[in-house]
């Protein structure tokens, strides 16, 4: 019989390498696995942010009002590829469902608690890790081409208001002065001083895969293909007939997540957004902070390899080609955006976000086995939460008490 080892995490992005992290600090032997090995998906090529002040659901009535015009546009905020469409039709009547107002308090609620811990663990954890060196607090602006998006906007600042999050509505004049170059088209702007971000994800990804080693953890390449319980644990099956034994696994395999748990008998219905960028040589802009251009669904960000121009979802699976015709939309609105904007030399990427219909996470255990452990399906937000996560998986491994209710993040809850 193989060696058990004491902890196997599943998956190598940034919330399986923080919750790996966060487990050897409490004295476990962990592993990890990955199909490809650290940064390798989404934790490379997001935009960089700790969006702490993202409080309020994707799903919401906000972006039902507007789902409608962007499907229309092909290259829009958000898609659904017509070979695509009768597949996720089951998931998106789940979003609807979940953009109901009060189903969006109870999910705001769960939001904002897991956003306080994750911005309260974020920095003892990059000081742990040696990573606090990458951690950038430039604030992120928010702009609109029109006194009614504006106005549209602000029951969503309000709800950040009556939280505690600190912001400030401003004038062309005084978004000039902060970030210089912006088109004349944005009438206003909202500026979030608390928004952090990361130098670079992929570097501090890959930073924390160097810390794990360090600390003493092990990762493996490896495709894990099941995950089931035994008498004295769990047996991790590997693509090509490998065995590996664990007194516990925590899967944070990202959009393949959900194959993994229906094998648990858990079905959760997860589904991938597929995102896209274009990151620019590093002198394609004076770029001071964020800029988010939510009305056209992408940001612009400067990072240490480059100035990156994504975001938009694209509701597509895992299996369909990528229709880099959206990066090259959103570059082309970015260059109108910010005429100063040189849009040339840029590398593009498509990358998969493991999003649930309710804008939350599965976190907590499996139903076949309390050995098992989920913690994926953050959507745009696993590099924010990342640290809170880690923290809340390694509470429940050590039978600790939850700084949180976790009921509403429960696997089980669909």
């Amino acid at each position: 019989m193989d060696r058990q080892e004491d902890v196997i995490v599943v998956g190598a992005g940034v919330v399986g390498l923080s919750v790996a992290l966060a487990l050897r600090a409490r004295g476990f032997g962990v592993t990890v696995l990955d199909r490809e090995g650290p940064a390798a998906g989404a934790s490379a090529g997001n935009a960089g942010a700790f969006a702490f002040t993202d409080i309020l659901p994707l799903a919401s009535p906000g972006i039902l009002r507007k789902a409608p015009k962007w499907l229309l546009d092909p290259l829009g905020p958000l898609s659904v590829p017509p070979a695509y469409a009768l597949r996720i039709a089951p998931w998106m009547f789940r979003f609807w469902r979940a953009c109901a107002p009060a189903r969006v308090a109870t999910s705001t609620t769960a939001q904002t608690a897991l956003m306080d811990l994750s911005k309260a663990e974020l920095e003892p954890f990059l000081a742990a890790t040696g990573t606090a060196h990458m951690l950038r607090k430039d604030g992120n602006l928010q702009v609109y081409e029109s006194e009614a998006e504006f106005r549209s906007s602000l029951p969503g600042w309000q709800a950040r208001a009556d939280h505690g999050i600190d912001f400030r509505h401003m004038g062309p004049e005084e978004m000039a002065e902060i970030q210089p170059g912006l088109s004349p088209r944005f009438v206003k702007g909202t500026f979030t001083p608390g928004w952090y971000s990361i130098a670079d994800p992929k570097d501090y990804t890959l930073a924390l895969a160097d810390a794990l080693r360090a600390q003493g953890g092990v990762l493996d390449r490896g495709a894990v293909v099941a995950v089931q319980p035994e008498a004295e644990g769990v047996v991790v099956s590997l693509e090509g007939g490998a065995q590996r034994r664990a007194a516990q696994v925590v899967i944070c395999a990202g959009a393949h997540s959900h194959h993994l748990a229906r094998g648990l008998g858990d079905a959760i219905p997860l589904e991938t957004e597929r995102g896209y960028n274009t990151t620019l040589p590093t002198d394609a802009f004076d770029l001071r902070m964020q800029v988010t251009f939510g009305g056209h669904g992408f940001v612009v960000t400067r990072l240490t390899s480059g100035i990156r121009v994504g975001g938009a979802v694209e509701l597509g699976g895992l299996k369909l080609p990528p229709n880099f015709g959206r990066s090259e939309a959103m570059l082309k609105k970015a260059k109108a955006f910010l005429p100063g904007l040189r849009a040339t030399g840029g590398v593009q990427w498509m990358g998969f976000r493991p999003s649930l219909p309710d804008s939350l996470p599965a976190i907590g255990r499996a139903r076949a086995t309390p050995r098992v452990t989920y913690a994926f399906g953050h959507g745009h937000l696993g590099l924010t939460q990342s640290a809170g996560t880690a923290r809340i998986v390694a509470d429940l491994l050590t039978g600790a008490r939850s700084r949180l209710d976790l009921s509403p993040f429960s696997p089980q809850r669909f």
